[in-house]
């Protein structure tokens, strides 16, 4: 009897809350409408209801954590793009040099290829409308080229060779947007594969890569998440079970409201024996947390680099009739060991919160692991070999390696910057792509013999010195020289080839992929 009072006692208690809450919802969403009504009936000036109510939700979601956050009909569909894994459109990659837009290289199978668009076309006119030599923005040039699946576009494109323009009509298809950048072979017998979110597709585009690495010998793998800003929760689960036994812990995530929810490896078979290397940066954030936290603190593979980013928030996506978007903070991410991913914020303060970057560089934290201190509070130990680790927010690597704030000079980043880099791998690309792709059939070849030209370095320098760019001293611009002839090779094999070999040069002699390469190594 004593029980069933209590329990009525309770269950009389919950209506009662939910009853107040539910009348203090009531009065908020009747002031919040009163409020606008009466503006907009009002004001002095006429003004746009739609503007009020999105600027009353970015006030409300403002002052809560840094993640949660409103976005138009526009905005959530760019948003959702990369997670999608595909967008509408003709299929090309493209810069723009001079003003106009030059064909980097069309989408294998896409629509572009499929009526005979190449590489190097430069494209003049969309449906007759001039988009070459008038300044338009990237931005508008895409909304353009983009459109519904099946819709069709006129395109007139001037070829090398060719007098006037052709015209080739295209008819827009989805087209994929992959999220694996690089997969290549480091050495005879370790992999790496770099990816850049995790979207619906990443998980399948893994598997693939890990097959073509297996395919070549690889027997370790370096799992690559620098610059990573995450994505989808249940593709980081997905990948995380290709490496770890099934049953292990990868994350859970709990909140106010939302129950605790575990993800458990399902055990694929991707990936179970070889040794793992995971490379991290300060922008390696969310998802790429989690499968790095999965990895570590389950003591299947070393993680390298500088503290990762520290976004440990869930967002729930709440559609809105208009098509936009509200991603609400619902619940934080812990790793296996119970390491809250999410590093600390002031509720309403996003400046400081946006540049804490910077705040570690200024701290010396990106370039000196002396300055990276952590109580023994946050202190945690992994779950089979009890390796200790550290909570407070992002991921700790088990071996620091510093920022290489040497590796390209103040006089490279300026030209960079400037855009100078760029335009001068377009120009010499433009009118030497086919001959360079009809010389170096092997990418080894390329790799080990291929050098960039010195007058197109002399160019460059020359073009940044009419933007008011030059070197401090002349052993600063000789420093540079073998900087920007590396970058400007590595652009020519993205160009003939694709992002793995781009990252082949690139990666040459870098210093985090060097000491992950002794890691792995017997």
């Amino acid at each position: 009897m004593k029980k069933t009072i209590i329990a009525l006692v309770a269950i009389f208690l919950s209506l009662s809350v939910r009853a107040q809450m539910q009348s203090e919802l009531e009065n908020a969403m009747r002031k919040l409408y009163t409020a606008t009504l009466t503006t907009s009936l009002y004001y002095v000036d006429s003004v746009d209801c739609n503007k009020l109510v999105e600027d009353a939700i970015n006030g409300m979601l403002d002052k809560l954590d840094p993640h949660s956050s409103y976005t138009n009909a526009e905005e959530t569909k760019k948003f959702q793009e990369p997670l999608q894994g595909s967008f509408e459109g003709i299929g090309v990659q493209f810069n723009i040099l001079d003003d106009t837009l030059i064909v980097i290289q069309p989408t294998a199978k896409g629509p572009s290829e499929k009526v005979g668009i190449m590489a190097g076309d430069r494209i003049i006119t969309v449906d007759d409308t001039l988009i070459a030599g008038v300044k338009m923005s990237r931005e508008d040039i895409m909304r353009r080229l983009r459109g519904p699946k099946n819709s069709q576009v006129r395109l007139g494109i001037k070829r090398h060779g060719t007098d006037g323009l052709s015209y080739f009509t295209v008819t827009r298809d989805k087209i994929p947007l992959n999220t694996v950048d690089a997969a290549y072979m480091v050495t005879p017998t370790i992999g790496l594969v770099r990816f850049t979110s995790f979207g619906q597709t990443t998980h399948d585009e893994l598997l693939e890569a890990i097959a073509k690495l297996k395919a070549e010998g690889m027997q370790d793998l370096i799992i690559d998440l620098q610059q990573n800003g995450g994505g989808l929760l249940e593709v980081a689960a997905d990948i995380a079970s290709e490496f770890l036994p099934q049953g292990d812990t990868i994350v859970y995530t709990e909140g106010r409201t939302v129950p605790l929810r575990l993800f458990t490896s399902t055990g694929g078979d991707a990936f179970q024996q070889g040794k793992v290397a995971v490379l991290i940066d300060e922008y390696s954030a969310s998802a790429a947390e989690i499968l790095t936290g999965a990895i570590q603190d389950n003591d299947r593979g070393v993680v390298l680099g500088r503290r990762s980013f520290g976004k440990g928030l869930v967002q729930r996506p709440i559609d809105l009739p208009d098509g936009s978007m509200i991603r609400l903070t619902i619940a934080r991410y812990y790793t296996p060991s119970g390491r809250c991913i999410q590093k600390p914020y002031t509720q309403g303060d996003k400046q400081s919160y946006s540049q804490d970057v910077i705040t570690r560089y200024n701290n010396g934290e990106l370039t000196n692991e002396d300055s990276i201190h952590f109580p023994d509070s946050l202190r945690y130990t992994t779950r089979k070999l009890g390796r200790t680790v550290y909570g407070g927010g992002g991921i700790m690597p088990d071996y620091f390696v510093p920022l290489d704030t040497a590796r390209y000079t103040k006089y490279y980043r300026e030209l960079s910057v400037k855009g100078c880099i760029v335009n001068a791998s377009l120009r010499y690309l433009d009118g030497n792509q086919k001959k360079l792709a009809k010389r170096w059939t092997s990418f080894d070849e390329f790799k080990e013999s291929f050098d960039i030209p010195d007058d197109v370095t002399d160019k460059l320098m020359d073009e940044g010195e009419k933007l008011g760019v030059t070197p401090s001293s002349e052993e600063e611009r000789e420093q540079t020289v073998p900087q920007l002839k590396r970058t400007l090779k590595a652009l020519a094999a993205r160009d003939i080839w694709d992002m793995s070999e781009y990252f082949a040069i690139v990666y040459d002699q870098d210093p985090l992929v060097m000491k992950a390469v002794e890691m792995l190594q017997p």
